[in-house]
């Protein structure tokens, strides 16, 4: 089995991890005085007990957001997705009906439900290959990399109902 594309995608946004680091911070300053010190953090403190269960939840939270992924794979056999840790999926060519490369808008990231394209699997960006299968099943698989993607689409049985 060859594989023609590979794709793997995690959260990159800036933004979104300057978030993530102040709310982390939010929490060892926290932890520190309260625990370490023994001073109240705030001006209505939870417990110690609660400290504890709060830092760990955000350092939970932000490994949780830094071990997440989207990996997409196209080989003879088909076209295979993972949104670690939620989904995975392995699509034969011979279920598809039709492939081509779209621009959905931004539909927000993660796993969007009910957009005209289906299911969306998003990391980043707002293109991605939209899949129909022949049971009438529609989904998308975000893409960094629309023009290797075509390239490789290009390649497979699918070819003559790619559209662009």
């Amino acid at each position: 089995m060859e594989i023609i594309f590979k794709e793997r995608q995690k959260f990159t946004q800036w933004w979104f991890w300057l978030i993530l680091i102040g709310l982390g911070t939010i929490a060892v300053y926290g932890f520190f005085t309260q625990i370490i010190l023994g001073e109240q953090f705030g001006n209505k403190p939870m417990s110690d007990v609660g400290m504890v269960f709060f830092a760990i939840g955000v350092f939970g939270f932000i490994y949780f957001n830094w071990y997440m992924t989207l990996i997409s794979e196209i080989n003879d056999d088909g076209i295979k997705m993972r949104f670690i840790p939620f989904v995975k999926k392995n699509i034969q060519w011979s279920e598809i009906q039709s492939v081509k490369i779209v621009n959905y808008g931004f539909v927000g990231y993660g796993i969007r439900l009910g957009s005209k394209y289906g299911t969306v699997y998003n990391i980043n960006g707002n293109k991605g290959l939209a899949i129909e299968l022949k049971n009438g099943k529609k989904i998308v698989i975000g893409t960094q990399r629309e023009n290797e993607l075509n390239k490789a689409l290009k390649k497979m049985p699918v070819a003559n109902t790619l559209q662009n």
